[in-house]
């Protein structure tokens, strides 16, 4: 999951300025390139986090190949969690159902689903991708 982001120099601020092409409100920007993409992951991360607690829907990233665009992923908890739910929905399965086909209580399915609490072991994520006929891991 990578999304375009533009960022370019701004000559009178003296900083790189950062805006997501997909997602309205979501900018930021740092003093060198290194630290405009540091904090444009940052930005990322919990613009995403907040909309998906707030279960508001998550645009898919466009494709861009400008001279200042730059692909920037969020951290993997928040990546999981929405595309574990996005599959899960495209499935119309509920969690519950998911949890039942795991054997495991619907309490710990919801964790799997909460960037904030996720934490999902590989053997886990094995049975998920069986569950959902996704890959969730290329190798």
């Amino acid at each position: 999951m990578e999304y375009p982001a533009k960022i370019k120099y701004s000559k009178e601020d003296k900083v790189f300025e950062v805006n997501f092409y997909d997602l309205k409100g979501c900018c930021t920007y740092g003093e060198t390139l290194e630290d405009a993409l540091k904090y444009a992951k940052e930005a990322l991360t919990g613009w995403l986090a907040v909309s998906f607690d707030k279960n508001k829907s998550i645009p898919q990233p466009s494709k861009r190949s400008g001279k200042d665009d730059y692909y920037i992923s969020p951290d993997l908890n928040v990546a999981f969690a929405i595309k574990l739910r996005d599959e899960r929905n495209r499935k119309k399965l509920s969690q519950k159902q998911v949890a039942d086909k795991l054997g495991i209580s619907h309490q710990a399915y919801q964790k799997f689903e909460n960037p904030n609490k996720a934490n999902v072991s590989i053997k886990t994520i094995m049975k998920l991708e069986k569950v959902l006929e996704k890959n969730f891991i290329k190798i």
